[in-house]
This record gives C-alpha cells, sequence and structure tokens, in this order.
C-alpha cells in the first residue's frame, strides 16, 4: 500500500487512479481531479482546494478531512465511500453516487448536494443549503439538521430524524 504523508499535490489527475493508498495530512492544491478513477483509498487530516476531487472512485475512507469551497462538484460516480468528521464546504458534492456513509459532517454548502445518489447513510450532519437530496433514494437519516429550501426533492428516504429549519419542502414529493 502506498503512503503519502504531509504532501502537497497540484496540477491536473495528480494522483489519477491511484489505487490501495494511504494519504495523511496531505494538501491537494490547483488542479482539477487529483483522485479521479481511485480505490481503496483512506485520506485522514487532509485538505481539497480544487475541483473535482473524486469522480468515478470506488472504495474510499474520509476522516478529518476539508473539502474547500472551490472542491465543488467534487465526488461524482463514486461508490462505497465513508467520510467522518469533515468539513465539506463546497456545493455539488455529490452526484450519481451511491453507498455513502455521512458521519459527524458538516456541511457550511451543501447546495445541490446528493443528487440522483443511492443507499446513503446520514449520522449527527449539519447542512445548509437548497435542494439537498433531490431524486435520491434509499436514504436512513439519524439526526440531521438542515436549513434550506426543497429538500429531498423526489427523494425516497427510508428513516429519519431531521430537524428542517426554514423549509420549504415539496412535501408531495418525497416518499418517507
Amino acid at each position: 500500500m502506498a503512503k503519502y504523508q504531509e504532501k502537497f499535490f497540484q496540477g491536473e489527475r495528480s494522483l489519477f487512479a491511484e489505487k490501495g493508498a494511504e494519504i495523511i495530512r496531505t494538501t491537494f492544491g490547483h488542479g482539477e481531479s487529483p483522485l479521479k478513477e481511485s480505490s481503496d483509498i483512506s485520506l485522514k487530516d487532509s485538505i481539497f482546494k480544487w475541483k473535482y476531487p473524486l469522480w468515478y472512485s470506488d472504495h474510499i475512507k474520509v476522516d478529518h478531512t476539508v473539502f474547500e469551497e472551490m472542491s465543488r462538484s467534487g465526488i461524482w460516480y463514486t461508490h462505497d465511500i465513508e467520510i467522518v468528521n469533515s468539513s465539506l464546504q463546497a456545493p455539488k458534492l455529490f452526484r450519481r453516487s451511491s453507498r455513502i456513509s455521512l458521519k459527524n459532517d458538516h456541511f457550511s454548502d451543501a447546495a445541490e448536494t446528493l443528487w440522483n445518489c443511492s443507499d446513503i447513510k446520514i449520522e449527527n450532519v449539519t447542512a445548509n443549503g437548497d435542494y439537498f437530496g433531490m431524486n435520491s433514494e434509499n436514504i436512513y437519516v439519524d439526526h440531521l439538521d438542515l436549513i434550506g429550501n426543497y429538500i429531498f426533492d423526489g427523494g425516497k428516504i427510508s428513516k429519519c430524524t431531521i430537524r428542517i429549519l426554514f423549509p420549504r419542502m415539496l412535501f408531495g414529493t418525497v416518499k418517507m
């Protein structure tokens, strides 16, 4: 297993198609798609500063990591991803992804996040953003504090404990 510790990567696709790597206290600066098509990756105490960090990736574990505002559209077409104790500051983070586990995370800008995703487990998460969870299905939620409008529009929630602040939710389109 490759190990990257206290590194700084810059430029497009810096660790493209990386397999079986442990990445610790590493910063991914300007440059799109640093871990595109990666698999079996463990990230800890790291920072993503730019766009599309995890596209078409599989089997990803993320702990105490920051996805800064410009890491937008960050996690698309990715399957089997666990993110814990992390700060997600960019909009549009998840699209067409599955087997997503989010625990003890904070989304400061969750606008248009979790679109067309499936098999999602959310535990103790705070989020701020409109159109959160649109058209997603098989969603399990255990304590989600959410500020936003039109949340889970078209979504199918299996079980939930949600506190929604200032909602304009389209109740007729959410299946619980």
